[in-house]
């Protein structure tokens, strides 16, 4: 039995992928900064402890993994974009990366591959001149997101670089689930008749059902022929007001009133990271694609109906 170490485990995605894997005959390991075990869904998981902060981690967890998935990182979205914050989300990623990577170095370990998560943030707004869907060579843009994703994927890239293994990085676009992220905000105005509007609503979301990124983790884990950089993403991006009403008409919502939020207002309330609220970015799926994974949420109307 292959084991899988996960960092950032206890995540809406984590958790997922943890149950996709032990379905699949993988046992699983998680790094969190507390020692133990823990229960998913009736199956017990070995904890072993690290700290980001002092560069240590049990010997154990790097000696005992066949592969590892790099998920750890600061919630984006959680907290108002502050210049500690900021540093919180930047380290957070750095630094967990650099620990694995002196950890796998120092320790003698068998790991085949490291699958490491990355953000589509990487990527900056649409050029409406020439509307190309972004792709994985495209040049990093200048800004709080794209500078942290180029350091993220820097931190982690020696694992290929420097130590020779097999290294995946997922650049995630919106992840679509009922247990966190967004969906679950975008219900409460829903429910209530209202159909919000972020800015224009005309701005492309590039978002992905959180089965098909766990399942494209476990094509990348389980594809010797995957390297490099692959974007996460549903081949159909929407506009953010088509997300919202596919929402609410799944929730049997078919008549709901448009409610404005002004540009201004976003960015009174949340500072600089508006800018990703209302950034158009239409992200290609087509390298995963071509690679052999195939998506059982292409579309948003599928997707948001089977939440």
């Amino acid at each position: 039995m292959k084991t899988v170490l996960i960092t950032g485990g206890t995540g809406m995605v984590g958790r997922y992928l943890t149950q996709l894997l032990i379905q699949k005959g993988y046992r699983v390991n998680w790094l969190s900064r507390q020692q133990g075990e823990t229960n998913v869904q009736g199956n017990r998981i070995q904890v072993f402890q690290w700290d980001i902060e002092k560069q240590i981690i049990n010997e154990e967890a790097i000696s005992s993994a066949d592969y590892i998935i790099h998920l750890a990182g600061a919630g984006v979205a959680e907290k108002r974009w502050t210049k500690q914050r900021k540093q919180e989300i930047l380290d957070s990623r750095t630094k967990s990366s650099a620990l694995i990577v002196k950890a796998m170095k120092e320790i003698p370990n068998q790991v085949q591959a490291v699958v490491s998560a990355s953000a589509i943030g990487w990527y900056g707004p649409d050029n409406t001149k020439n509307l190309k869907p972004f792709t994985e060579d495209m040049p990093v843009h200048p800004g709080f997101l794209g500078d942290t994703c180029k350091a993220w994927e820097d931190s982690i890239a020696p694992v290929h670089t420097l130590l020779q293994k097999r290294l995946v990085r997922l650049r995630i676009g919106i992840v679509l689930s009922n247990t966190g992220g967004a969906i679950a905000e975008f219900k409460k105005p829903l429910r209530m008749g209202m159909l919000p509007l972020f800015g224009s609503g005309k701005q492309i979301v590039s978002w992905i059902h959180i089965a098909d990124l766990c399942h494209l983790f476990l094509y990348a884990l389980e594809n010797k022929e995957m390297q490099g950089v692959f974007n996460a993403v549903a081949p159909n991006p929407v506009s953010s007001r088509m997300l919202m009403a596919a929402l609410g008409k799944s929730m049997g919502k078919s008549m709901l009133l448009p409610i404005p939020i002004p540009s201004f207002f976003l960015r009174l309330l949340l500072g600089e990271m508006s800018i990703e609220i209302l950034k158009s970015a239409t992200v290609s799926s087509k390298k995963s694609e071509a690679a052999g994974f195939r998506y059982e949420y292409a579309a948003i109307d599928k997707a948001v109906e089977h939440l």
